[in-house]
């Protein structure tokens, strides 16, 4: 019973990390910066692994998108692949910790739906690495342009996206560890098997106990005169 609910829990967290990653894709604010010049006029800058865009005081919002994939930068190429594989990763690793789950009726054998808990608990653990690599190397090409003197072009801040990625990301690996920790608690709870050996009278007991009772009494000696 603790081992089904330990995988409920596991599969929510997976879930609630899965819709996370995959709500920061088309989440605007990756990186974002702020012009302030006067009372009136003020502008954000923002981007993310498709577009980059600046908003006015007014509310409007010019963007543009990237250019051809070939000419983007290696490090933004990196994010959206990741970011598809953590996704793609998501969806197989959901399907299998339904199969696996305890509670459901498909899968096979407990041993069976235990090694298919565990696979879903790597996968989803490999798409929280994948979610949590694309956003940390992301974030590393934008504190380490901040903290460069030498950059003299815009300069942004982390954005939302980021931290949506990394909670998900935080929340699928915890999730897939869950999963496949009960392999090993399934491993080491066999079930144990009683055979019937039918009733047995007293009277077939007493005779057994004492058959098993070993004969003490000293052996009788005979004199030779007695079997004249």
């Amino acid at each position: 019973m603790a081992s089904t609910s330990a995988e409920i829990i596991a599969f929510l967290l997976t879930i609630s990390g899965w819709v996370l990653v995959s709500s920061t894709l088309p989440t605007d604010y990756w990186k974002v910066s702020t012009i302030d010049g006067t009372v009136i006029t003020t502008a954000t800058f923002w981007a993310n692994l498709w577009k980059t865009c600046v908003t006015d005081s007014t509310g409007v919002s010019n963007c543009k998108d990237f250019p051809s994939m070939l000419a983007l930068d290696g490090y933004i190429q990196a994010c959206r692949g990741l970011m598809i594989s953590a996704v793609c990763l998501g969806f197989f690793g959901a399907i299998f910790g339904l199969v696996g789950m305890k509670c459901t009726k498909v899968g096979g054998s407990d041993q069976t739906k235990a090694k298919i808990a565990c696979l879903a608990g790597l996968i989803f653990i490999l798409s929280g690495l994948c979610s949590m690599t694309s956003c940390s190397l992301y974030a590393n090409r934008i504190t380490s342009e901040f903290f460069d003197p030498s950059f003299v072009a815009q300069k942004y801040e982390l954005g939302a996206a980021l931290f949506i990625g990394w909670a998900g990301a935080s929340l699928c690996i915890i999730g897939g560890s869950i999963f496949c920790f009960s392999i090993a608690e399934n491993s080491h709870s066999p079930r144990r098997g009683y055979a019937y050996n039918g009733a047995t009278s007293v009277m077939s007991s007493r005779t057994k106990v004492h058959n098993s009772i070993p004969d003490k009494t000293p052996p009788k000696h005979f004199d030779k005169n007695a079997y004249v």
